[in-house]
């Protein structure tokens, strides 16, 4: 059973409060990309993964754990808990996401082995896991992993987790730029906390940004571009100061919005139209500024067997 997934970008990532669990409560705007994993699962007579790079990516998976810190790994766990089967399976993973990138590539997996294990297990006329319960299961892994398992264009709250589709018109061309080594998203959120406490700011609490939700809205790349947030964004800038080398590059080069995505180091460059995203890739590519150039187009819908 083979399943392919998106990676996605946060059109807003608004930070609250610190929460009495230890996360934060966020504003989530979670938009899914044709960059796509693929997890192809089948039955073995016990639990192994092996991970690879797609076909023509440049993902470096060197560093990608094959044991139970990997989040399909963990996933199939769960599937098989609850449908009360041995986790016997053979996971092979091929990568086309930046790996550490802050595009949720190790949620997407999960979200991706999710609905592979069910559909490879629970081959019953009425399956037991339905989508929604595959986002719950997804939710126990990770804020990130039942959107992968959604796609589409949604609004998480919550710890991001708990989500709801949005209006989207038409689709969005995007352009990436990854760096080499990626950000501890833990290491970033407690640099936005040290940034805000020495800032002597509490942690406003955030919402949807409604310029952001007309603009999808009404398909306008121009009005999505300006409305483009993300409050990681200064941390990820603290501990890699060459990301803002990148943002500016982009800014110059024309694109309509600049964001670092999630929690970095991959920089998402919005253009108005397709041909805007090629010239922008092929210029931004030249100015050396980056590890790789991707281009990806939105939204695209989740976790899909094919």
């Amino acid at each position: 059973m083979t399943v392919r997934v998106p990676a996605k970008v946060n059109l807003q990532l608004g930070v609250g409060p610190t929460r009495d669990d230890g996360y934060h409560d966020l504003v989530n705007v979670f938009h899914a990309v044709s960059l796509f994993d693929e997890v192809t699962a089948a039955h073995a007579g016990r639990l192994e993964v092996r991970v690879q790079a797609a076909p023509h990516s440049r993902v470096a998976v060197e560093g990608v754990p094959a044991d139970d810190d990997n989040l399909a790994v963990r996933a199939a766990r769960l599937v098989a808990a609850r449908l009360d089967v041995e986790p016997h399976v053979a996971l092979r993973i091929r990568k086309a996401i930046p790996v550490a990138g802050g595009m949720a590539g190790g949620s997407a997996d999960a979200a991706a082995a999710l609905v592979a294990c069910a559909r490879l297990w629970d081959d019953r006329e009425q399956p037991v896991l339905a989508r929604d319960d595959l986002m719950e299961l997804g939710a126990e892994l990770g804020s990130d992993v039942p959107f992968a398992v959604l796609g589409g264009t949604a609004v998480g709250v919550g710890r991001g987790e708990r989500l709801t589709s949005a209006l989207t018109r038409g689709t969005f061309h995007w352009v990436f730029a990854t760096a080499d080594g990626g950000l501890s998203t833990p290491a970033v959120y407690a640099e936005c906390d040290r940034i805000r406490e020495a800032a002597g700011e509490g942690a406003p609490r955030p919402s949807v940004s409604e310029e952001l939700m007309t603009a999808l809205a009404t398909g306008d790349a121009k009005g999505l571009g300006a409305a483009l947030t993300n409050d990681l964004q200064a941390a990820a800038l603290s501990l890699r100061p060459s990301l803002g080398r990148v943002l500016g590059a982009g800014h110059d080069l024309g694109a309509a919005g600049a964001v670092v995505s999630g929690s970095g180091p991959t920089c998402a460059f919005l253009a108005e139209t397709e041909e805007d995203a090629a010239g922008l890739a092929v210029a931004l590519d030249a100015t050396g500024v980056a590890a790789q150039v991707l281009r990806a187009s939105g939204p695209v819908p989740g976790a899909t067997v094919v």
